[in-house]
């Protein structure tokens, strides 16, 4: 099967995708977009010198709110590849009741796995449909059985009697196509899945142990089949997916799934910053330096154990971000330091990034709240002024209360429109609602003089 991951998307290709989300952090965007594309050209180098040449891991480094996450969540649909987001905060020193550091490998197979899963069930369904549809015949119109009384004219009568079935079938084949039988009910068997109640003691889970349990005790156990009673439309689906799940190879779907992870794997470790700076207490820090430790195998290079088979994580790549406003880079520990060549720091968002933020991108909050309130046959129109006198409000709070970047406009506008989506549709029939600069100011210039009162509210 061709890996489709990173096809045809070039650099400056992959910061146009990314501009139409998120707005400025151009040297972040090219970090991460040179980083993309050297996945795919060291697929096509020679292979003696494709196994020398290793991924440029790189450290996002920026206050909360500038895009760091939405640059990753993003990349993870660019990249058409095996992709995982983790909390670095999350994991705990190997041996201590938490996650380890493995599981995000673990996570990452097993999303390789669903991903190629799904792919190749593409490519079988119009043969799923059709046995599909076969079944669901079979059911309407049971095919004849051969009879086995010897007799002159049994030859005759069942030549007559199989055409008569067949046409039956076509009849009912073309009725079935047309989507007129789309609401008769059918009964039918489907596979259930024999419930496993397992439970491992000690800081390990199953997965963790690296064992496919599910596949071993299905190959043990006996499927149990049970009734269903529904429309032939959902019965016509239901079937479907029992049947590419037949037609799929899944010793081949684990072996390219291993084989993408391996090649073209990418891990965002969001919140590293979190596990920087340990040392300073006096008990066992498993959260922290601990964490570093069992990072660093992973990050450098190891084989890891999966239900699936094992994984070498030497050419997966790692993006991490971290806020460090308490901590720094350089409180990491050096080798994982080293581990992380690139690193590209975001800047803070200006009154003018505001301003583009809540109109530019595709999915811009300005758009997502019209379209809510389009449903109720409202529509919201923001002047110019108004969101200027928006962007400066959120500039001014970030500055005197907390800087958390962009996501001081969702609070913001959630304490504008309060009223307006509050009295939609009972008191504010459809109609146009302006927000202009004067209508911000009377909702919002109480609140922001009031520093107490902003602290709360926005």
């Amino acid at each position: 099967m061709k890996n489709k991951s990173m096809h045809a998307l070039t650099p400056s290709q992959i910061v146009n995708e990314l501009d139409k989300y998120i707005i400025g952090q151009t040297e972040a965007k090219r970090a991460v977009a040179i980083a993309l594309r050297n996945r795919w050209r060291r697929q096509q180098v020679s292979e003696n010198l494709r196994e020398e040449i290793l991924p440029n891991n790189i450290i996002l480094i920026g206050p909360t709110g500038v895009g760091k996450t939405e640059i990753a969540r993003r990349l993870a649909k660019l990249a058409e590849a095996p992709f995982v987001k983790v909390e670095a905060s999350k994991f705990t020193e190997v041996g201590y009741v938490g996650r380890d550091v493995e599981s995000m490998i673990r996570d990452l197979v097993d999303y390789a796995v669903n991903l190629v899963k799904s792919e190749m069930t593409l490519e079988v369904q119009e043969k799923a449909e059709r046995l599909a549809e076969e079944k669901i015949l079979d059911i309407l119109i049971p095919p004849l059985r051969k009879n086995s009384n010897s007799g002159e004219n049994t030859d005759a009568e069942g030549n007559n009697e199989t055409l008569q079935n067949k046409k039956t079938r076509d009849w009912m084949r073309e009725k079935l196509r047309s989507g007129e039988l789309d609401k008769k009910l059918i009964e039918f068997d489907v596979n259930t899945q024999t419930g496993l109640g397992m439970q491992v003691l000690g800081p390990f889970g199953i997965d963790d142990l690296g064992i496919n349990f599910q596949e071993i005790m299905g190959n043990i156990m006996p499927k149990k089949k049970k009734k269903r009673k529904t429309a032939i439309s959902e019965a016509r689906k239901v079937i479907a997916q029992e049947e590419a799940q037949k037609l799929i190879d899944m010793e081949a779907v684990q072996k390219e799934a291993i084989e993408r992870v391996e090649n073209s794997g990418i891990i965002f470790i969001d919140e590293i910053d979190k596990v920087a700076g340990g040392g300073k207490g006096s008990g066992p820090d498993v959260s922290r330096e601990g964490v570093q430790r069992d990072l660093l195998p992973i990050v450098e290079g190891s084989n890891v154990n999966t239900k699936y088979g094992v994984v070498k994580t030497d050419h997966i790549l790692f993006i991490a971000s971290g806020a460090f406003h308490v901590s720094k880079p350089s409180d990491l520990i050096p080798e994982l330091q080293g581990r992380f060549p690139i690193r590209v720091e975001l800047k803070s968002l200006t009154q003018e990034d505001f301003v583009k933020i809540l109109t530019t991108p595709e999915n811009a909050l300005l758009k997502q709240y019209n379209a809510l309130l389009e449903t109720e046959g409202v529509k919201l129109e923001f002047t110019a002024d108004g969101i200027k006198e928006i962007a400066r409000i959120a500039s001014e709070v970030n500055e005197q209360v907390e800087n958390i970047g962009a996501r001081r406009l969702h609070t913001i506008l959630t304490t504008l429109l309060d009223e307006i989506l509050f009295n939609v549709p009972d008191k504010i029939p459809a109609s146009t609602v302006k927000v202009n600069a004067k209508f911000v100011k009377q909702k919002l210039d109480s609140i922001v003089k009031d520093r107490d009162l902003s602290k709360y509210i926005l």
